[in-house]
């Protein structure tokens, strides 16, 4: 299982005591030349004490660790893994009977760098996000086949969009067990979504907001909610099902919008209290004043590298302000940013300039984040990414 060591230099073994997950590349002294790119390494400081074992791979984040400490990793690493990942989530009442969709494994959170495992119902989709994880794909699988035991009929791997350009130009997405249709339904919090894990953004649906979702439906009763990068109408099912008057979704996709509409029939409800509109989300809002009680902005991440912060935070501050303007007094904004490279007081700020930018006043109701099956390791500060306002504007 292990390759070969790399050998840190002097200092810089002091992140991987404080058990951060990563190692960067300026910080390796010499590295095995019998490591190849998604090897398994020992790692150790310059004295030649073993750290930690992780993946290896070429570029600025040379090591993503999986095991700290000197102990070798055994056979039974993955079964450990996801038997101890799959106890957090059962902690915090996942799954449940009106819940079936949850998030496995995220990433560091989970201490497994690279790697993302969605459950819907039971289909667990694989995504890699490095080499290392692209070639453990198969222990992946069976691992899951094992503590999942006969709940999952399939393994979908879906990482062609996610793994490093050498590695991806060879790769296909495709079943790793079993071979289903690529669409499933799953429940949250009783209501019902059309997932197409194959052909869908990311995973297929974004988990990460259920419980958002589950807050926007106290307070839409009886009000006009206008739901922006709708994707798949999450939002707009929850709203619909919580009493609005009416709901609106929009989304530049046209895929996006056909799945909004299938996810509001599966629901139950009809184009008399739903329309679906394919369109930018700055050119409708254009000419909307005094029209909605309630906005949702859930923007695609407008920054993924440190480099497009500026951009992404002119962009969010814009996204708000045009809403604050066009928004009835006394309404409500649910506001959004998933780029990781925002943090949640540069967030906050952006809004508070875009307050001041539209002339309302604003008071803040909630601050939002991720849910507890997308935890965040204290080492790791950098895994929460997704920040949320719930905003009263006057």
């Amino acid at each position: 299982m292990i390759s070969g060591k790399v050998v840190l230099k002097k200092g810089r073994e002091q992140s991987v005591l404080r058990k951060h997950p990563w190692i960067f590349s300026g910080g390796i002294h010499q590295l095995d030349s019998s490591v190849q790119e998604g090897d398994w390494v020992e790692v150790c400081d310059h004295k030649g004490s073993t750290l930690c074992f992780g993946h290896y791979q070429q570029g600025s984040i040379a090591i993503r660790i999986l095991l700290f400490g000197s102990d070798k990793p055994t056979e039974n690493f993955w079964i450990e893994k996801f038997s101890g990942a799959l106890s957090l989530r059962k902690s915090v009442g996942l799954p449940a009977t009106h819940t079936n969709a949850f998030r496995l494994i995220h990433g560091e959170g989970d201490g497994l760098p690279g790697l993302i495992v969605d459950v819907y119902d039971r289909v667990a989709v694989v995504q890699a996000h490095s080499s290392g994880m692209h070639k453990d794909s198969e222990r992946i699988a069976e691992a899951l086949k094992i503590i999942f035991a006969d709940r999952l009929q399939a393994i979908y791997y879906k990482s062609r969009a996610t793994l490093p350009d050498k590695v991806k130009a060879a790769q296909q997405d495709g079943f790793l067990f079993g071979e289903i249709s690529g669409q499933q339904i799953i429940l949250e919090h009783n209501h019902k979504f059309l997932v197409d894990f194959v052909e869908g953004q990311k995973t297929g649906f974004f988990l990460d907001q259920r419980e958002n979702r589950k807050l926007l439906g106290e307070f839409v009763n009886g009000k006009n909610v206008l739901n922006t990068f709708c994707y798949t109408g999450g939002f707009s099912v929850y709203a619909l099902k919580a009493g609005a008057n009416l709901v609106h979704s929009v989304d530049a996709s046209e895929k996006a919008i056909d799945l909004t509409r299938k996810n509001i029939e599966l629901n139950g409800f009809d184009a008399e209290q739903h329309a679906c509109v394919a369109t930018d989300t700055f050119d409708f809002l254009k000419g909307k004043e005094n029209q909605y009680d309630l906005i949702i902005l859930d923007p695609p991440a407008f920054a993924k590298h440190r480099d497009a912060r500026h951009q992404a935070v002119k962009g969010y501050q814009r996204l708000n302000a045009e809403a604050m303007k066009v928004i009835k007094s006394g309404g409500i904004i649910f506001t959004f940013s998933c780029s990781q490279v925002v943090d949640k007081q540069l967030f906050y700020d952006t809004v508070a300039s875009a307050a001041i930018q539209a002339g309302r006043e604003v008071k803040v109701l909630h601050l939002l984040s991720q849910p507890a099956d997308h935890p965040v390791s204290m080492s790791h500060p950098e895994g929460e990414y997704l920040k949320g306002l719930v905003l009263y504007v006057v």
